[in-house]
């Protein structure tokens, strides 16, 4: 069956080139758009992701960990003071506007964490390490925000909201999502380059004892102090990402451009099997006639859509990777979980399969006998 169908596929090569062309038109532009629905995404929860080893808390009112209200710095003593808790880290972001050496301008949030254990960030190290943050004016950096920082490299001196630092190394992929660029320095810098209270803090992360659940902790908290609420990591997440979906049309464009692109697909293939059926619509009336049953026709048809599908998929796959490889050069990075490598894998027969459907029910139409009148 799948050497007729090459062969049907071969006898018509520039409709075969359309038709594939259809799908893998179609998988890059739903791999490249979910590609970048993904980066967005990770970075909507990506101080959230990087700190998932603590529980969370908040004003009562955040629902968005990129915008949370400053809490009283005698909370932290509360939450210290009860039981199952084991150590309690303070947190402050604070935003600043950057001035460089060559005289560009730029902004940064600054996040600030408490020494010797800097729990709260930097994440993704890649030239420094925490204990570079201690020395006078001392931040950390990331790689791919250098031409976004005026050139900025290690070591270079620039100043922010007027106060002089330097750069002490660098992250490599630290994101943020609507924030601006991500600077990192301890906690007490923090507080004196963006003018934060110093009897404030941005938010909490609470370790809890070794065998204590963290619901516990987290029931414990929501009970006994006010004004406040503790989240475990992964629903502070899952929740800061819905937020910031249900606030903009992000979710809304990416969907739409997707639904566009399989539609296409399907139009495509489904406009390119048929016309290739009514060519051929004499040989397809010969094989019924010498006794091709219905469901051997379409078995036919849907083994020429399958063969465009694992072609179309490699290829369209292929040019998606090469994007992906492309743009984390300049520090767009995601990766494709294993459960969308199958659902793009599905799609593409989804409009393989489905745009041979047009052709089956013609040629399932088709009379025998019209073959030979002619």
């Amino acid at each position: 069956m799948l050497r007729t169908a090459f062969n049907f596929i071969r006898y018509d090569r520039p409709k075969s080139i359309g038709a594939l062309a259809g799908i893998v038109i179609s998988v890059f532009l739903v791999g490249q758009q979910a590609g970048i629905f993904i980066f967005l995404t990770d970075a909507m929860k990506s101080i959230v992701a990087n700190n998932s080893g603590y529980i969370w808390v908040t004003d009562e009112t955040t629902t968005n960990a990129n915008q949370v209200s400053p809490l009283d710095v005698r909370i932290g003593q509360e939450i210290a003071s009860l039981p199952g808790v084991e150590r309690v880290y303070p947190v402050v972001i604070g935003a600043g506007g950057a001035k460089f050496a060559n005289g560009t301008t730029g902004g940064f949030s600054v996040v600030g964490s408490q020494a010797p254990d800097f729990v709260g960030g930097p994440w993704r190290l890649y030239t420094a390490k925490p204990g570079d943050m201690l020395p006078e004016g001392a931040v950390i950096t990331d790689f791919y925000d250098s031409k976004a920082l005026g050139g900025l490299q290690p070591g270079d001196y620039f100043e922010i909201n007027g106060k002089k630092v330097y750069n002490a190394g660098l992250t490599r992929g630290t994101r943020s999502f609507g924030g601006g660029l991500l600077a990192f320095t301890t906690i007490e810098r923090a507080r004196y380059l963006t003018n934060f209270r110093s009897d404030r803090v941005s938010f909490y992360l609470v370790k809890q004892k070794a065998g204590i659940v963290p619901d516990s902790v987290i029931r414990a908290i929501n009970r006994s102090i006010n004004g406040v609420r503790a989240w475990e990591a992964a629903v502070l997440a899952e929740t800061t990402v819905n937020t910031v979906l249900a606030t903009n049309g992000i979710a809304a464009s990416f969907g739409s451009l997707i639904g566009f692109a399989i539609i296409s697909g399907l139009v495509i293939i489904g406009l390119t099997l048929y016309s290739a059926a009514i060519d051929r619509i004499k040989d397809y009336g010969t094989l019924k006639a010498i006794g091709a049953t219905n469901g051997y026709v379409s078995k036919l048809i849907l083994s020429q859509a399958l063969l465009f599908a694992l072609v179309g998929y490699a290829v369209g796959r292929g040019m998606v990777e090469g994007f992906r490889q492309g743009i984390a050069q300049s520090g767009t990075l995601f990766f494709f979980p294993l459960w969308f490598e199958f659902a793009l894998f599905f799609v593409t027969l989804f409009i393989a399969l489905g745009g041979s459907l047009f052709a089956i029910r013609r040629i399932n139409s088709l009379e025998p006998a019209t073959v030979f009148r002619g």
